[in-house]
């Protein structure tokens, strides 16, 4: 389906497609019956009418709707299966995920210039970002509470104090209220069981922190970093093949599992997620915002790149 509304959003292939659909099947269908009594068989379409006048008028809206920012993205760029750049998630259907070294997956918000990164492109069009760097040190929960709903200390200081205070209304305007998944995680091999129990909580807020399985997953070396257990074993190798170490200690979302007061963090001096892949959340660490951008989001301009990054409007 993605790939049928990514070909019908090329205006060229619209105007061919048209042209044959009202020039060929209107025609004789209008010269022998009236439409009403045709039957569209839309199977292979992706469509949903079941009409020849509702299939034209169907194909019509999805041709003059203008592309969403994921639409855009996934138009222009090559899915690829090494090296930097954007992949196919094999775990969750309908996610593409950013991988490498450095791949082309730097955006412009809140009139920060290259200053944020594309984690994921999402199935109902919306886009997830992290900023760049570190907002500055901040306890993941004072309460020494790992449930971040309760809510954590450092969850209410990135959808209240930052997000009035540090993000333009504009910013705010492009910005949805989504789900992230905050189900504990264990420091072991099975990464595909991992996100499963990431997904098996949900907290629907603006802003928060990158799960540990869309950290391991940014990297392009899946082969001796693809599980939190092998990024640990191999981190002089993993920190170099994910564009998200960025050399500073920092907070994850996912909290350990079977604990009640350790998450999970990302160490400054290599790719290890923690010692034992987690610590006491009554520590300051550095905290990199993530949020979704809405799905009524555009891309103007850019190609990705740190020099020439994504330019979105509503």
């Amino acid at each position: 389906m993605k790939l049928i509304k990514k070909i019908l959003k090329n205006n060229i292939f619209c105007f061919i497609l048209g042209a044959f659909i009202f020039g060929v099947i209107g025609v004789s269908a209008a010269t022998y019956f009236a439409s009403s009594d045709v039957t569209y068989d839309n199977s292979a379409s992706g469509l949903s009418s079941t009409d020849v006048q509702g299939a034209i008028d169907e194909l019509y809206g999805v041709c003059t709707t203008p592309m969403t920012a994921g639409d855009t993205i996934l138009e222009q760029v090559e899915i690829v299966t090494s090296g930097d750049g954007l992949y196919s998630d094999k775990y969750e259907d309908g996610r593409y995920f950013y991988r490498g070294g450095n791949p082309n997956n730097y955006i412009t918000f809140n009139n920060e210039f290259a200053g944020w990164r594309i984690v994921s492109i999402e199935l109902d069009g919306t886009i997830k970002i992290i900023k760049n760097e570190s907002i500055g040190n901040i306890v993941w929960a004072t309460s020494n509470s790992n449930n971040w709903s309760r809510p954590a200390t450092i969850n209410t200081y990135l959808n209240e104090t930052y997000y009035n205070n540090e993000l333009n209304s504009t910013a705010q305007s492009q910005i949805v209220t989504k789900g992230f998944s905050i189900g504990g995680v264990t420091n072991n091999n099975d990464l595909a069981n991992q996100i499963n129990n990431e997904n098996s909580t949900k907290w629907h807020g603006k802003v928060a922190l990158v799960t540990v399985s869309e950290y391991i997953r940014s990297n392009s070396n899946q082969s001796i970093c693809g599980s939190l257990s092998l990024s640990n074993n191999n981190y002089g190798t993993c920190k170099n093949t994910t564009w998200m170490y960025i050399n500073e200690t920092c907070w994850t979302l996912s909290s350990r599992s079977g604990s009640s007061n350790r998450a999970f963090y990302v160490q400054s001096d290599n790719n290890i997620i923690g010692n034992d892949g987690y610590s006491f959340v009554n520590i300051a660490y550095g905290t990199r915002p993530v949020l979704y951008l809405s799905s009524e989001v555009k891309i103007i301009g850019g190609d990705g790149s740190q020099n020439n990054p994504y330019e979105i409007s509503l």
